[in-house]
């Protein structure tokens, strides 16, 4: 096959540590990459499905898992610029390359002979002479091509290939539906009463916003959460914090180009059939087959269980924000865009202390070098930046790790700071997976986030939340880093939808700790650390308005369940449907879906979390239990508790069932009682 000499991503990189050379992509080269990448992979996928030998681990499972190493390359480049710094010529690109490479994946994945072939090996599994980790290859690999239709008749193959096709053209729409809202919005801010109540750092924040959208010496409010959020908290302006909470809550229903509900409809639609197709009663019960959870009704407990005491609790905590307004001499209701300012004037008065007061602890800096030395303290992992090494995006840090002995371990990137060009939220990715089974090759992963950038010179002070993020996705990142399996496919974070949330959401605890606060949580100006009495006060607030951030988090995952459940309406009314199913649970009118449908990026920008945002909550049931495991040996960093919640859970990849990974580490399945404990629902 012919290879290019003058496109990167055809071309083997000899950078340092095989970090994609950035500088030398451009947007031209993606398309030519694609198309050899699919005839590449197409040829071998066809030589596997016609060698004349009996299929074999070697012939068949391992030459699966080498087939699309140039897809994979190009892809992890592509998908990571189009999400984290997409330009208008990625974009086009996006849209005319999704659909083609969804229908090509779901051809490969449809193949009757490949198919044969698996199910061949699959059906003398115990007479093979298989070790624990190609047992568990054949198994998910034999489940991925049953799921994707593998031994359907050709009819029901074929209309399952158009339905990815169609769901990828959607997914993209919806996600770029988003940016753009999110880029177009800027609610400006010009003079000191539309500043009134806005500490320094969001002001600071503001002015960048509003510089980076060509209104110099102004303020910016945007869809961004790092400015957002803090806006809804400190603003005196109601009439400006209704404003800009409207927009941030119509992002993908503003009636025009950018509306994502009629794809919404579609999409659900279109899953129900490809379930259906695959003999499932609805998709919720196609996607949960291969969970944890197993059924539609045991996520329903789950969350049903958490929504009663979260609902509660946020009806006590409306009561004292009420009083709060009533006592102000506000003749006005507790609308949404209230509640966030009402709640931080009630967090003053019950705990003493308010997010400004804290934030000059928490610069993103010292935050950063908390998550490394965590790491460093658990897994003996160390973190060295690399300003030689070249990101895709100025702003972008490159992080060499290594272990004690000094065997390299893989590269991290780290990408802080919001742009236009970057999606919203925070998430973990890999430019590169970790595998053995052809080189020793280890990852390159990057966590993404969505803070304020400020300004030239001044540090980034980040909210106790923005602290949390930053430890949730470094989790998530050191489950891609520390990898230890053999096969590309089982590696890192390609583990059941909702286990995958068990190693960022248990680090999550670290943030929090005393230990780690009190070494890492200095004052950005003096060096000085978190006083004492502070930290008291922050570390008392930790249950602190949980009934409402339970009850946002909540009614999403249920209204994401109730999408992918029999008996959804056709034609689908999505402003009905989620009206609906908010009025069946008795959502409170002062709180707000954290992920209103038509910006559930989630659920709809693809099928990743679809049927499963559940998953969470899930995998908080087994973070909180996790963690008791240190707090009941009497030290959170305990050498052979971390040993082993390293080698089973974060090196373990899929190596294993997620329950029998669990058991492993902690003994037992975990319980419920940690999860309530630790939202404060107990009571």
């Amino acid at each position: 096959m012919t290879v290019s000499t003058d496109n990167p991503l055809l071309t083997p990189w000899t950078t340092r540590f095989g970090l994609p050379p950035f500088g030398e992509i451009k947007p031209e080269h993606f398309g030519p990459a694609f198309e050899q990448a699919m005839a590449e992979q197409k040829a071998r996928f066809e030589a596997i499905a016609t060698n004349p030998e009996a299929p074999s681990v070697a012939n068949t499972l391992e030459a699966l898992e080498t087939a699309g190493e140039l897809m994979g390359k190009v892809g992890r480049v592509f998908w990571n610029l189009t999400g984290s710094d997409a330009t208008p010529e990625l974009q086009a690109i996006e849209r005319e390359v999704a659909p083609k490479l969804a229908r090509f994946h779901a051809e490969l994945m449809t193949d009757a002979r490949l198919f044969a072939r698996i199910k061949a090996l699959y059906d003398r599994r115990d007479t093979l002479d298989l070790t624990a980790e190609q047992r568990r290859l054949l198994d998910c690999t034999f489940r991925w091509f049953s799921r994707s239709g593998g031994g359907l008749e050709a009819p029901a193959r074929e209309r399952l290939k158009e339905i990815a096709e169609q769901l990828s053209q959607l997914g993209t729409k919806f996600s770029q539906n988003i940016l753009a809202d999110e880029s177009a919005y800027a609610l400006i801010l010009d003079g000191e009463d539309d500043l009134a109540g806005c500490p320094d750092f969001l002001k600071a924040a503001m002015t960048r916003a509003a510089s980076d959208r060509g209104h110099d010496g102004k303020h910016a409010v945007t869809l961004s959460r790092s400015i957002i959020e803090p806006f809804l908290t400190f603003s005196e302006r109601r009439d400006l914090r209704e404003a800009a909470f409207k927009a941030w809550i119509a992002r993908g229903e503003s009636g025009g180009a950018t509306d994502n509900r009629a794809l919404i409809a579609e999409m659900v639609a279109l899953r129900s059939e490809r379930a259906r197709l695959l003999g499932f009663d609805s998709f919720a019960a196609f996607k949960l087959d291969e969970s944890m959870a197993k059924t539609p009704a045991a996520v329903r407990d789950l969350l049903e269980t958490v929504w009663k005491p979260a609902r509660a609790k946020a009806g006590r905590e409306a009561d004292a924000l009420r009083a709060i307004i009533d006592n102000e001499g506000r003749n006005h209701p507790l609308e949404a865009w209230d509640w966030r300012h009402y709640a931080e004037k009630e967090r003053r008065r019950a705990h003493a202390f308010d997010e400004a007061e804290i934030k000059p602890y928490f610069s993103l800096e010292a935050m950063i070098r908390a998550a490394f030395d965590t790491a460093s303290r658990l897994f003996a992992l160390t973190f060295t930046e690399r300003r030689d090494l070249d990101g895709y995006h100025p702003d972008v840090r490159v992080f060499e790790v290594r272990d004690t002995e000094g065997a390299f371990v893989g590269l991290f990137l780290g990408d802080y700071f919001a742009r236009p060009s970057k999606r919203s939220g925070a998430w973990m990715s890999a430019f590169r997976s970790q595998q053995k089974l052809t080189r020793d090759e280890r990852p390159i992963i990057v966590n993404v986030m969505n803070f304020a950038k400020p300004e030239e010179g001044k540090p980034s002070l980040l909210s106790f939340d923005d602290v949390r993020t930053l430890f949730h996705e470094f989790g998530h990142g050191l489950h891609g880093l520390m990898s230890n399996v053999t096969y590309p496919s089982l590696a890192g974070t390609a583990v059941a939808r909702d286990f995958v949330e068990l190693p960022s959401q248990l680090y999550e605890h670290w943030m929090s700790h005393p230990d780690v606060l009190s070494r890492h949580a200095l004052h950005h100006q003096t060096g000085e650390p978190i006083p004492a009495a502070l930290l008291a006060k922050l570390l008392a607030a930790r249950t602190f308005n949980q009934g409402f951030q339970t009850v946002e988090y909540t009614s999403s995952a249920l209204v994401d369940l109730d999408y992918h459940l029999p008996g959804v309406p056709q034609p689908l009314d999505v402003d009905q449907f989620e009206k609906s199913v908010l009025d069946h649970i008795g959502m409170p009118d002062n709180i707000v879906m954290r992920h209103r449908s038509a910006h559930f990026s989630h659920v709809f920008s693809g099928d990743g979390y679809a049927a499963g945002y559940y998953s969470y909550l899930w995998s908080e049931v087994l973070d909180a239990d996790a963690f008791r495991a240190f707090t009941e040996a009497g030290d959170v960093f305990d050498p052979q508790i971390a040993e082993r919640l390293g080698k089973f859970i974060y090196s373990a990849g899929n190596m294993r069932d997620p329950e029998d990974a669990y058991v492993l580490f902690r003994g037992r399945l975990p319980t419920i009682d940690g999860l309530l404990e630790k939202r404060g629902l107990t009571a």
